[in-house]
């Protein structure tokens, strides 16, 4: 198979080519579990829970595991950062927990929209300063999935009309 990259040797491309394939699989789909802090908030609200480190853990605990047969139709889970220090409840990690039902656990990896400075109403991506540390620590722990949503928000620029005399 020809090579695509001059960084990666062949080891890691023949890797990153069986996670990609793995991710595809037929009938198979990726699980959205990143919700952050904020949206958890709202969809423990609406059921009258608080927004607790320990009611997220369970909700994601719920969805990790209330089905055996997950595996057999997700193929990929991305979670939020603070997923990925959390454990079951028999004290299992989360990140073990879906590898063992052979789903490739991922993490979000940008930290939302924030301001950008010296603008008036536009936005861009948080959390690229810091992003190969954190990748880093995630590879160690055999995170194959790192998503990263750039966006940049931009209003439109009206133009002013001069008249030079």
């Amino acid at each position: 198979m020809a090579s695509y990259s001059q960084y990666l040797t062949k080891e890691k491309e023949d890797e990153l080519r069986g996670i990609a394939n793995a991710i595809v699989s037929a009938g198979k789909g990726i699980l959205a579990a990143d919700e952050s802090t904020g949206s958890m908030e709202k969809r423990l609200k609406s059921i009258g829970l608080e927004n607790t480190e320990e009611n997220r853990r369970k909700y994601r605990q719920l969805l990790f595991t209330g089905n055996p047969d997950l595996g057999k139709h997700i193929s990929g889970v991305i979670m939020f950062h603070e997923t990925f220090y959390q454990k079951a409840d028999d004290g299992t990690r989360f990140v073990d927990v879906l590898k063992k039902q052979g789903i490739i656990p991922g993490i979000k990896v940008d930290k939302g929209v924030v301001p950008m400075a010296g603008t008036v109403g536009e936005a861009t991506t948080q959390g690229l300063d810091d992003l190969n540390q954190r990748c880093a620590q995630y590879k160690k722990a055999s995170i194959a999935l790192l998503p990263e949503k750039s966006e940049k928000k931009t209003e439109k620029i009206k133009l002013c009309s001069f008249q030079l005399y």
